[in-house]
């Protein structure tokens, strides 16, 4: 839990999406705005039902504990060290 990973649980995803939508913006691309709908709606279907549920089974009580302290999609808690 190092990094962008202490303030949200998945900082890849977010910057992929934030990449896009800025895309979209510079551009005025409505098509890339779509797709960034698209893109975190899916992303947001395959963390929901895939990751988490398997993460949560592969790690226990430790990934219940950072799923309380961390914000999937945005920041809400402070940061521990």
């Amino acid at each position: 839990m190092r990094g962008p990973y202490c303030l949200v649980r998945n900082p890849m995803y977010l910057g992929a999406w934030l990449f896009i939508v800025g895309f979209a913006l510079f551009y005025r691309s409505a098509g890339s705005a779509l797709y960034a709908l698209a893109f975190i709606a899916v992303m947001h279907t395959f963390v929901v039902l895939y990751e988490e549920p398997t993460l949560r089974q592969t790690f226990g009580h430790d990934y219940d504990e950072y799923l309380h302290r961390t914000g999937r999609w945005w920041p809400f808690r402070t940061v521990r060290r």
